[in-house]
């Protein structure tokens, strides 16, 4: 999944002479958090919500301009990286979003709403589906060999995901699409593996 797929492009942005009030109203009128701060095409930094919060109280706030407080090199992300490195920078940084370039050009915003978006459509969580958890026996099979299983059974794997932080073995979660699901758990445990939980 590409960064291009996922972002904003409707983009509201400001100048850099523009006022410290201006950006306020702007980003409580289109309720957003990210403004970026452009001049003729180019993005020269970006203002957010958090980092304008420290003038809000001050004597000075008419005085202020975008030049003023905007963050001069925030970190940016390429249209063409994938969704999974535009969460990690998220994550590393503890930002709220990141402006998306093609060749230094600004053509879109990517926020942590986008990124669950496209996680929740990833995983099929909107989906009618059901979700095995299975601890494996790996000396009598693969989660590959689950799936292989689940398949020659009529079913249809939407995603498969995996909890290692467990005190345990390793937890597969195996979402599938709404069918009769007794003989795949049956199937399942007939090969040696436990299903732990059953969420429908």
């Amino acid at each position: 999944m590409k960064v291009k797929h996922w972002m904003n492009k409707n983009l509201i942005t400001i100048s850099p002479d523009a006022g410290l009030r201006d950006a306020i109203e702007i980003m409580h009128h289109h309720s957003i958090r990210h403004l970026p701060v452009v001049e003729k095409g180019e993005m020269l930094g970006f203002v957010t919500e958090s980092n304008i919060r420290q003038y809000l109280l001050t004597d000075v706030i008419n005085e202020l301009t975008m030049a003023d407080v905007m963050i001069i090199n925030p970190i940016t992300i390429d249209s063409n990286a994938s969704v999974d490195s535009a969460a990690k920078l998220i994550y590393q940084y503890k930002i709220g979003g990141l402006p998306v370039l093609e060749r230094r050009r600004l053509v879109g915003i990517i926020t942590i709403t986008d990124i669950l978006g496209s996680f929740i459509e990833l995983l099929g969580l909107l989906e009618e589906s059901t979700r095995l958890d299975i601890v494996l026996d790996e000396k009598k099979g693969s989660v590959d060999d689950v799936l292989k299983v689940i398949r020659n059974l009529g079913g249809r794997t939407i995603s498969v995901g995996v909890d290692t932080q467990s005190s345990r073995k390793k937890v597969y979660h195996i979402r599938l699409e709404k069918m009769d699901i007794e003989p795949i758990i049956n199937a399942i445990e007939g090969m040696g593996h436990k299903v732990i939980s059953l969420i429908e």
